[in-house]
């Protein structure tokens, strides 16, 4: 074969085309991940909104007034996208044939592709309650729904929010920052409930009450119904709260309706190996849709935070354009701040069957600590205020370190946990993720 054939044949070999369902973070880091190691390949990168790709996690830091819409976005380079030849498009998958390898859109419109990543995300879950089509209700997930509650959330109008979890507890805080006057209502007998214990949620709520924030816990919104410019807000079994703004926080749900019915398997996520390959070859996934292996629990989960979606994205990027790359595992982890009041949760920290656990409780300096072991190894943990021991117990964790010894110490006096790291972990090179701090 002469140079000019060996040459056709490489272009032809290198010029694939990849199709990126989702902007977000992972949708973006794979992007680029891909241009940086196949130059030659077509990108196409398609989001469901009009707005240009930014961070869901950054909308309570716009709510609060901290940064401009602008801020939320992923890039800020003018002609970032165009420079690296990523081409955007707006629409919504619909359906994936994987047979003809295509992605149709709702607007009619087909994809070909010859690798396709699913990074379609999560949307808010709708509770069925009545009145939740009311123009003062809003979720807190997109740009529009952060515009639409600006101009609701003004100082002293009364709020109601449900849900407080990880996500509620976010947006909670952000409100309280308006000024507005406050009410939190949570299904679970205590915030947080899905991160941290009953002590651990408990001090949490005490925490919110004591700064302004009412909260009821154990309680559900049964009916929300218009009173004038205001709502009348029924709780279930309990009094009757007047708003001008309600917002739902009640949790979200992986963006994976559109593939009912193809061959790719999904669980709670699509499910994917370590390479974040699904059961369909040349499609992949990653991010808060994504269903992984995690190290800790020896399951597959969905762990929806930023750093698995940017460690999954880079992953699946370089499967797709041939570098062989394996996903470690997921990550568990969630550092929380509540009005100033910083908890954490890492791996089982509910514990597992035939476990043990210890916990430190202070409530007048506003501290706990929960330890979860299996045999010598630091399983979970939940935490509050122990925010010098962060780093120390997801490095236990994720590490899976076996502390021998350690164990009794700790469970005798948990605040040793930076000096079992030092003996346990570095004494016998353990695969600790997060130097200590």
């Amino acid at each position: 074969m002469g140079s000019s054939s060996r040459r056709r044949a490489r272009d032809w070999v290198c010029e694939m085309q990849h199709v990126i369902l989702g902007a977000g973070p992972a949708g973006v880091i794979a992007a680029e991940t891909i241009r940086k190691h196949a130059p030659a390949d077509r990108i196409v990168l398609v989001g469901d909104e009009p707005e240009a790709p930014y961070s869901r996690m950054a909308i309570p830091y716009l709510l609060i007034g901290h940064i401009g819409e602008e801020g939320t976005h992923l890039r800020h380079g003018a002609g970032h996208f165009e420079a690296l030849r990523i081409e955007r498009r707006q629409g919504r998958a619909k359906g994936i044939d994987s047979g003809r390898k295509q992605v149709h859109l709702d607007d009619g419109s087909s994809l070909a592709y010859d690798r396709l990543l699913i990074a379609t995300g999560s949307s808010s879950v709708r509770p069925p309650i009545a009145g939740m089509d009311l123009p003062n209700v809003h979720s807190c997930w997109t740009l529009a729904d952060a515009r639409a509650i600006a101009q609701r959330a003004a100082k002293g109008k009364r709020v109601l929010q449900m849900g407080a979890g990880f996500i509620g507890c976010i947006i909670m805080e952000a409100l309280a920052a308006r000024g507005v006057e406050l009410t939190v209502v949570e299904m679970g007998d205590r915030m947080v409930p899905r991160m941290m214990g009953p002590t651990a949620g408990g001090m949490i709520k005490e925490w919110c009450e004591a700064k302004g924030v009412r909260v009821f816990t154990g309680a559900r919104v049964e009916a929300i119904e218009a009173a004038g410019d205001a709502m009348k807000v029924k709780l279930a079994g309990g009094p009757t709260l007047d708003a001008d703004l309600v917002i739902s926080a009640t949790g979200v749900k992986p963006n994976i309706g559109f593939l009912k019915d193809s061959p790719i398997k999904c669980l709670v996520g699509v499910l994917t190996d370590e390479h974040l390959q699904t059961s369909v070859e040349h499609v992949y996934a990653a991010g808060d849709c994504a269903e992984a292996f995690d190290i800790v629990s020896g399951k597959t989960i969905v762990s929806a935070i930023q750093p698995n979606a940017a460690d999954q994205a880079r992953v699946a990027a370089l499967n797709m354009v041939g570098r062989r790359a394996v996903l470690k595992g997921v990550t568990q982890i969630n550092v929380l701040d509540t009005l100033g009041l910083i908890s954490t949760s890492f791996g089982h920290w509910q514990g597992v069957p035939g476990g043990e656990q210890v916990e430190l409780t202070d409530r007048a300096a506003g501290r706990h600590l929960s330890l979860q072991f299996k045999d010598d190894v630091l399983v979970g943990c939940n935490s509050i205020g122990w925010t010098e021991h962060v780093g120390v117990m997801r490095g236990l964790v994720e590490g899976q370190v076996k502390l021998g010894e350690w164990k009794q110490r700790l469970q005798r006096d948990p605040t040793l946990l930076m000096e079992a790291y030092l003996a346990s972990a570095q004494g016998q090179g353990a695969r600790a993720l997060v130097a200590p701090k």
